[in-house]
């Protein structure tokens, strides 16, 4: 980390999907003249803009975002890619005189540049595509073989499992908070999160989402990384007339619920966060 990164004031804003982090990090960066670095693993994916709730053009044009759009659809994007390229953003924005605002409900992503993760040197490639063969129920039991600890993993998500297989259960080295960072939360009440999150599938669906998963679909084929994500799954399967397009939004309700919860989970271990039900509250703390 060079010096700017290490001396440039940061401020974290994080909290579950469509709790209005987007929305408070662009008043706070208009407050405290910034810019936005989104830690979030699925708008980093260009074509994706409307089911992964990617900040729209007209937001992105009052504040500068960055790390938006930056990988194809296919292509893999890790934590230490993040890390990586979030690092060099806050050297450029610090340079600038401007302050690096870092919004999003990615938590690994958020830890690995609060935190200043060391990442260990890339997965062995012969090795993974053994375990993408695999099944889950053989991935199971060479977790249990390895005795690799699930307490903290998402076991039903293959990719997370892999991960930590191929780490052999170690977690990313880490140290102490950044002396020159503040992390705030945007917590909402539950009812008022699933109402929110109800009311923008509605509207992902109609600006025309099911239109940008045909899209992705006859670009890049069913086997797309994205379609195991919340929502653009169900949507395929609409597009296909596997289920309705009701059945479609209520299946990507559940699935953005769970992934409240599990941002929630996750984020409520870290005593460094300071928690808001109020964004003008913290919008003011920053």
């Amino acid at each position: 980390m060079g010096s700017t990164s290490s001396k440039t004031p940061l401020i974290f804003i994080v909290g579950e999907t469509a709790s209005g982090k987007t929305a408070v990090g662009i008043k706070i960066a208009q407050l405290v003249d910034g810019e936005i670095i989104c830690a979030d693993s699925r708008t980093v994916y260009k074509k994706m803009d409307i089911g992964t709730a990617k900040p729209t053009l007209s937001e992105q044009k009052l504040v500068p975002h960055h790390l938006i759009d930056i990988v194809e659809p296919n292509e893999k994007f890790s934590a230490a890619e993040f890390k990586r390229q979030a690092e060099k953003c806050i050297q450029d924005i610090g340079g600038r005189g401007k302050i690096p605002i870092i919004v999003g409900g990615t938590g690994l992503y958020v830890d690995a540049l609060l935190y200043n993760f060391q990442f260990k040197d890339r997965p062995d490639e012969t090795y993974r595509t053994q375990l993408l063969q695999m099944n889950d129920e053989e991935l199971t039991t060479l977790l249990h073989t390895k005795n690799i600890d699930t307490s903290k993993l998402n076991t039903k998500n293959r990719r997370h499992v892999i991960r930590a297989i191929e780490r052999d259960g170690e977690v990313p080295e880490n140290t102490k908070m950044r002396s020159n960072a503040i992390i705030l939360g945007l917590k909402l009440d539950r009812e008022v999160l699933k109402t929110r999150i109800e009311k923008r599938i509605e509207e992902m669906f109609q600006r025309g989402f099911l239109d940008e998963v045909t899209k992705l679909y006859e670009y890049y084929g069913s086997e797309l990384e994205a379609f195991k994500t919340p929502g653009y799954n169900a949507a395929r399967k609409a597009m296909e007339g596997e289920i309705s397009v009701q059945e479609a939004k209520i299946a990507f309700m559940h699935a953005d619920l769970g992934l409240a919860k599990r941002q929630r989970t996750w984020f409520k271990r870290n005593k460094d966060i300071s928690w808001f039900d109020n964004p003008e509250e913290l919008a003011q703390e920053a």
